[in-house]
């Protein structure tokens, strides 16, 4: 049992519309304690990163390419994989012990977290006794995960995330490399970050614009890019999933909607 998108259904057949968070899945018996072994390898090595940095030290670190240095393939098909079926990519344990940058998390934005998906009062009791939900709701996409993933996203319309990275590794500037999803124009700001200290934190923040329109189907679709910090020595990359949309009235009736696009 694993958690699962709900851009395909469980079977992956397109003549399937059922859609599920959840999905009893092949592989994962074995991905899950390999995953837990590594991540016990670099708590080990570093006794005083949180789980959200060991997380983000192999998830950022991940290579798309496979053991014959190849992109990634679905495992139901021939095709190219994309991040709804292989996530961040092959862990890399080296490079995860030193993975130079780090999307990390505190107790509050665990809180801001169960906030933003709608928790009361009531229930954040259980948590803690002390912290109250702000007034105006937390965006969830502000999460300081290590991937970005923006729901639905009209014609020209616009959304922008904010990330806090934090520097575990030795002094130096990065710089940011955008791999722009197909119909998607990324802009990063600032677009390099620069780091004196270990534990010095940096915000930035992306801002995704949808560039489709009525003349470029299919209207409604998944598209995948990546955006990558680099000092010339570390890649500290983040998937960036985007689902574009197109108006209701400018979307062609004979089109089949849903298709994923790879970059």
């Amino acid at each position: 049992m694993a958690a699962f998108t709900e851009a395909q259904s469980p079977s992956l057949l397109p003549s399937d519309v059922r859609r599920t968070k959840y999905a009893f899945m092949s592989g994962t018996s074995m991905a899950c304690p390999t995953a837990a072994g590594v991540a016990a390898l670099l708590k080990a090595i570093h006794p005083h990163w949180s789980p959200a940095a060991i997380r983000s030290a192999l998830m950022t670190t991940a290579t798309r390419l496979s053991n014959t240095n190849r992109p990634i393939l679905d495992g139901t098909s021939s095709f190219e994989g994309t991040p709804f079926t292989y996530g961040a990519g092959l862990i890399r344990p080296n490079l995860a012990a030193d993975p130079g940058l780090v999307y990390d998390l505190s107790l509050r934005d665990y809180e801001m977290f169960l906030c933003a998906i709608g928790y009361n009062q009531t229930i954040m009791k259980t948590f803690t006794n002390n912290y109250k939900c702000p007034l105006v709701k937390p965006d969830i996409l502000n999460f300081n995960y290590p991937s970005i993933t923006v729901p639905p996203l009209s014609t020209g319309s616009s959304v922008t995330v904010n990330r806090v990275l934090k520097n575990v590794g030795s002094p130096g500037t990065y710089v940011a490399q955008i791999h722009q999803p197909l119909g998607v124009l990324v802009s990063v700001k600032p677009n390099n970050l620069q780091f004196t200290k270990i534990g010095e934190e940096r915000k930035f923040e992306l801002t995704l614009t949808s560039t489709r329109n009525a003349t470029s189907p299919p209207h409604d679709v998944y598209t995948f890019g990546d955006l990558i910090w680099s000092d010339g020595r570390h890649k500290v990359r983040s998937p960036i999933t985007v689902h574009t949309t197109a108006a209701s009235n400018d979307i062609p009736k004979q089109l089949n909607l849903g298709t994923i696009i790879n970059l």
